[in-house]
């Protein structure tokens, strides 16, 4: 009963934050359409038949007429019926993949939970024609063309960016792209699906302690047990999303614009980029082979001056 009390004030509180915010963003901020941020699009070179994995900071975009829902509508204006959008729409209760597996008797259920990815993450899952993954902390929602076929094996893959993950099917996809809106080079999980396809191969050892299986739900009530192995906290320390690496997301950014691979532009107040998927992977192993990756220390940096590859 105490938790439940705890969990509503939490949303009560939650709504009310994101209820001043918007207040603020519609005083202060260029209101932006849904047509503006679609022909935004349209210049960083999205086009109608792309598969785009977009990560996103909605209120970086400015202050956008119709919210949230406006700018899914944009994206699907851009790639057209024929395109495919996926959205992290990650369900962590325990606030990481560890803390999340030591949680008992943890049973994530699609019909009931949604995820802790953000406003347009929310606004997609609850969305006409979008198809979720079962995975139970990093699953992906995915409209379009190739929803089915993202998302259908997720609970069936062996790790949780491998072989049969939405990850590697999409990198697959003709006219793949990962999507950056007002966001950095940090918080972009595509990273791992080179962890996942190296395994013990990769460079640095990102993973603690052994594979767990935690229990999910599918769409029909089905029980599945799913393979999910914890990140080693000392590592992620060290890891591009972390608010001290400012140093590795910089060195990645100039990475990829002297590569020619990262295509920058603004949508709406955003600064926002886009790197095709295949290549984008491609240069990440490049980089791994030359013992720099997303966990990189300042010195092995130093040793491989940006555009080498």
């Amino acid at each position: 009963m105490l938790e439940g009390a705890r969990r509503t004030a939490r949303a009560a509180l939650e709504a009310w934050r994101r209820a001043a915010s918007a207040r603020n963003m519609r005083h202060g901020a260029r209101h932006v359409t849904r047509a503006g941020l679609a022909a935004d699009l349209a210049r960083l070179g999205i086009a109608h038949g792309d598969t785009l994995f977009v990560h996103s900071s909605l209120k970086s975009l400015g202050y956008v007429e119709g919210g949230a829902a406006a700018v899914i509508g944009a994206l699907q204006d851009a790639v057209g019926p024929q395109g495919t959008l996926l959205l992290p729409t990650y369900y962590l209760p325990g606030g990481t993949v560890r803390a999340t597996c030591d949680m008992k008797d943890y049973v994530f259920d699609p019909r009931r939970h949604g995820t802790h990815m953000g406003r347009l993450p929310e606004a997609f899952l609850a969305s006409a024609g979008v198809r979720r993954s079962i995975h139970p902390t990093h699953s992906v929602s995915a409209w379009g063309r190739h929803a089915a076929a993202l998302t259908e094996a997720h609970h069936r893959a062996p790790s949780i960016f491998g072989v049969d993950s939405p990850w590697q099917r999409f990198i697959g996809c003709e006219r793949a792209k990962v999507l950056g809106l007002g966001i950095s080079m940090g918080p972009v999980t595509f990273y791992h699906a080179l962890e996942d396809a190296m395994g013990e191969a990769f460079p640095v050892p990102v993973w603690a302690g052994e594979t767990k299986l935690l229990t999910c739900l599918d769409h029909a009530g089905r029980r599945w047990d799913v393979p999910v192995r914890p990140f080693d906290p000392a590592i992620a320390q060290r890891r591009i999303d972390h608010p001290g690496r400012g140093d590795l997301r910089d060195y990645f950014h100039r990475e990829f614009d002297a590569a020619g691979l990262r295509v920058n532009g603004h949508v709406g107040d955003a600064a926002s980029w886009c790197i095709p998927a295949q290549a984008f992977y491609d240069h990440l192993r490049q980089m791994a082979s030359e013992h720099v990756t997303i966990y990189a220390s300042a010195a092995q940096l130093a040793a491989r001056p940006v555009g080498r590859a």
